[in-house]
């Protein structure tokens, strides 16, 4: 066969290559940030540039490959033109990326979590090498908001596919369905050990302007400001710092919401409480008016805690307004009648202090009318008790006519 034939015979096993292809390529050379390669029975040569073989931007080709390696590359473009034969650009990542594709759209449509490291930030979110490269929104890397994505570069991180489209090269992940996934599980795993009431140990996980966050057993509960303290709380920060352990009473158990709520302040007495704790029904003591209503009187019985003297306790005489007998600002002395925790009052007496005041009270009208009918019978009854004087009665009342 002549020479001739046999470079034509040649020419026709070669390999023609086209962009989109899948070719082996031997490595030819390494440069800084690229890597020349000949495709295997083609004739071919090209390039691959650092992007093109792997998502991490610190990589040393020199490190990773040697003369001779061989590999699986994908077709990106030609790099001349429409010269015939000219050199190529390929892509080993996009070989990865179809291989990755396939396996990732199984894992899409089964649901699964899958594994992936963190090469890098970009606005809006980062971007995870799963076998290829996702992108992770900010919005989804966790149940709270990050503002900070640089402590998550280099880290390996459990995510889940959101969004999948191989045409496109769209990948979209999410961390944060993995969190919320695990804090169903962990609050139906405690919410089921609790009931509105238990008083529990917990530890300040966050603040924020309405309230502190505690977790108690790996589920985070709240603290509404309004339940830190019996005083007023401008700040939580003022009061909390996060990593302090507290108790906490649960007052509330929304397993549709997935939320407990819960209370600082009520795992300690309350100030009624602690006023009252000394006090007992029958105890006189001394109180100054605070107020007066239409109903009764409100006297102050210990610092801030106010008790009700009912218009029927302020006198044994009838007592039509509290303002005609008593003032604001007044000191009386009262007697409690009653202490009602649940609903923090107190109902007072002022007229029970001095229960002889009511004798003297019930007394003195009989008195006045015996006095009177005394002085009728002297007037018109005879010593000789024979009756009533009629003539007298008769003649009197004509005089005064």
């Amino acid at each position: 066969m002549s020479e001739n034939n046999q470079f034509l015979d040649a020419l026709a096993q070669m390999k023609e290559v086209k962009e989109g292809d899948i070719v082996d390529v031997n490595v030819l050379s390494v440069e800084d940030g690229q890597i020349n390669v000949g495709v295997q029975g083609a004739g071919v040569e090209g390039v691959i540039t650092r992007r093109d073989f792997t998502n991490d931007r610190s990589v040393n080709l020199r490190d990773e490959v040697k003369l001779g390696d061989t590999f699986k590359v994908y077709v990106v473009r030609r790099a001349g033109g429409d010269k015939e034969n000219g050199d190529f650009f390929f892509s080993v990542t996009r070989v990865k990326e179809r291989e990755a594709y396939d396996k990732l759209q199984k894992d899409f449509e089964e649901g699964k979590t899958i594994e992936g490291k963190v090469t890098s930030s970009v606005r809006g979110g980062l971007l995870v090498d799963v076998g290829t490269r996702g992108f992770l929104p900010a919005s989804l890397i966790s149940n709270r908001f990050v503002s900070d994505l640089k402590p998550y570069i280099g880290k390996t991180i459990k995510v889940k596919i959101t969004e999948i489209d191989p045409a496109k090269n769209r990948l979209i992940l999410s961390h944060k369905e993995l969190i919320e996934e695990e804090r169903e599980q962990a609050f139906e795993n405690v919410a089921s050990q609790l009931v509105v009431g238990d008083v529990v140990e917990g530890r300040v996980s966050r603040l924020t302007d309405f309230g502190s966050f505690v977790d108690i057993g790996g589920v985070d509960g709240l603290v509404h400001i309004s339940e830190i303290s019996y005083k007023h709380v401008d700040k939580p920060s003022d009061v909390l710092k996060v990593g302090q352990d507290v108790k906490v009473k649960v007052i509330g158990i929304d397993n549709d919401r997935h939320r407990i709520s819960l209370s600082i302040k009520q795992t300690e007495p309350s100030p009624f409480e602690q006023a009252t704790s000394s006090l007992n029904e029958g105890d006189v003591i001394e109180g100054e008016v605070k107020s007066l209503t239409n109903f009764g009187a409100f006297v102050e019985v210990a610092d801030g805690i106010q008790g009700l003297v009912h218009v029927s306790e302020i006198a044994y005489k009838h007592v039509d307004k509290p303002s005609d007998v008593l003032k604001v600002g007044q000191d009386v002395k009262v007697k409690v009648l009653n202490i009602d925790p649940s609903k923090r009052r107190i109902s007072l007496s002022i007229k029970q202090v001095d229960p002889e005041n009511a004798s003297s009270s019930n007394d003195r009208p009989r008195a006045r009318r015996s006095s009177n009918n005394n002085a009728f019978a002297r007037k018109y009854m005879n010593n000789d008790d024979n009756g009533f004087s009629l003539g007298d009665m008769i003649g009197d009342q004509l005089k005064n006519s």
